[in-house]
């Protein structure tokens, strides 16, 4: 599954004079240090790496957990948004005072453009993974899009927002700076004016236009093999009726044709989890059926270019709950402002769901942006509560070591890494290695 902008997963490196995951202490018994470390960022980080590998591991075992095939949420689902969140968190506190801008940008840009290409070295086919002891992807097929390279974009955006367009507080006394309503929560007495919402609606108007404005004509593909049972050799041409505009289906929404337009569909990913929809009919060797719809065919990009754009907004969420923890100093000012933007979020993401946007990771629909954002919070408030509030590290303190070394560990691990190097010792022939009976005794069961 997923992973986290480059800052937040390595969390080895600071920003301008702030140190990342570092605030002004909030607890009276430690007031005479200055500052100290968010360890439940630590611990909500290492949290998100072990669902991740838990999802990829188990969700061929327990379906349950895995991706949901279109619409709907499962616990694999919430990865990416806990990613996303936490690393807007990070840049909130890892950009508190910016002396140099252009510095600045200049670095956030380095690191989107590592994390970009890293993406693209793990995830864009170049490594073959457990099914295949080879190695090499053509560049006319390779993935562009994938995880770590949408949460690039996402870490870019938020990066920019913060360095560019940071929270400026006026001395003006107001009702909204008073409470907690207001859109960057202060000390009591200063209107602090956020311009970077501005940018988050944006992304969400324009999102909502090309989403229910672009016409989808009828496409067609062209495979080099079909994916139906038996597999065969030769060339296949599908066509899906579509002629539509606003459709949220695997078939004809916008965010697919975009991908296809731009991307090309040689470039996309080839086994989306749509697949798993009853109307696929795919076996239970990963066939398909040839009366299959023709969509069920089709590669399908759930990091495309189209829901990129309301990652951002995700990022930027986000950097509201950061700028709370690094802004009020007393644990219940923070615990009841991140409260409130949190069960605000879920209700009105759940009346979206009601009213007809449905639940979508894949298209990243904005009520899934929502609800998935408002449950990171919650998690981020109980973990606060747990670790930084009432001191329980030592119940934590494998997952904090984990969110310590965050990439390293998705790199060597949640990326197959470990797993192909493990499997490159065999005894006489490539197939006779640990990891191969490991998957034949799992399928069989």
């Amino acid at each position: 599954m997923g992973e986290q902008e480059y800052e937040s997963l390595s969390n080895n490196e600071a920003d301008e004079e702030q140190p990342e995951d570092v605030v002004p202490v909030a607890d009276a018994k430690t007031r005479a240090s200055k500052t100290t470390r968010v360890a439940s960022l630590d611990v909500f980080r290492g949290l998100c790496v072990f669902l991740m590998m838990l999802v990829d591991y188990g969700g061929s075992i327990f379906p349950i957990i895995a991706h949901s095939p279109w619409n709907g949420v499962h616990l694999a689902d919430l990865v990416m948004p806990f990613f996303l969140f936490i690393a807007g968190v990070s840049l909130a506190l890892g950009y508190k005072r910016v002396s140099d801008r252009v510095d600045a940008t200049q670095k956030a840009l380095l690191r989107a453009l590592k994390l970009f290409f890293l993406g693209v070295l793990l995830q864009g086919g170049y490594l073959h993974g457990i099914t295949s002891l080879t190695y090499g992807v053509g560049i006319e097929r390779i993935r562009w899009m994938g995880i770590l390279q949408r949460i690039s974009i996402g870490y870019i955006v938020a990066a920019l927002c913060e360095i560019w367009l940071p929270c400026q507080r006026e001395k003006k006394k107001s009702f909204l700076s008073s409470t907690s309503f207001n859109l960057c929560p202060s000390i009591v007495g200063d209107n602090v004016k956020c311009r970077f919402v501005g940018i988050a609606c944006a992304l969400l108007v324009v999102y909502l236009g090309l989403s229910y404005g672009l016409y989808v004509p009828d496409w067609q593909f062209e495979l080099l093999s079909s994916t139906s049972m038996p597999p065969q050799n030769g060339s296949f041409v599908y066509t899906v009726t579509c002629s539509t505009r606003g459709d949220h289906g695997p078939a004809c929404n916008a965010a697919g044709m975009i991908d296809r337009y731009v991307l090309g569909l040689n470039h996309l990913y080839t086994k989306p989890a749509y697949r798993n929809l009853k109307e696929c009919n795919i076996s239970s060797s990963g066939q398909l059926s040839d009366n299959s719809p023709s969509w069920c065919h089709a590669p399908f990009d759930p990091e495309g270019i189209l829901s990129s754009l309301i990652v951002a907004v995700t990022c930027i969420i986000g950097l509201q709950y950061g700028h709370i923890l690094g802004q009020l100093q007393d644990h219940k000012e923070r615990l009841y402002n991140w409260c409130i933007f949190s069960f605000s979020f879920l209700g009105i993401g759940l009346f979206l769901a009601l009213v007809g946007i449905p639940l979508n990771k894949p298209l990243y629909t904005i009520s899934y942006m929502l609800v998935t954002s408002a449950s990171a919070g919650i998690t981020f408030s109980a973990l606060y509560i747990l670790v930084d509030i009432h001191g329980h590290r030592h119940l934590t303190y494998a997952l904090e070591w984990i969110g310590k070394h965050a990439l390293s560990i998705f790199v060597l691990i949640s990326s197959n890494l470990t797993v192909i190097a493990i499997q490159g010792f065999y005894w006489n022939a490539p197939e006779n290695n640990i990891i191969h009976w490991v998957v034949t005794r799992v399928r069989r069961s």
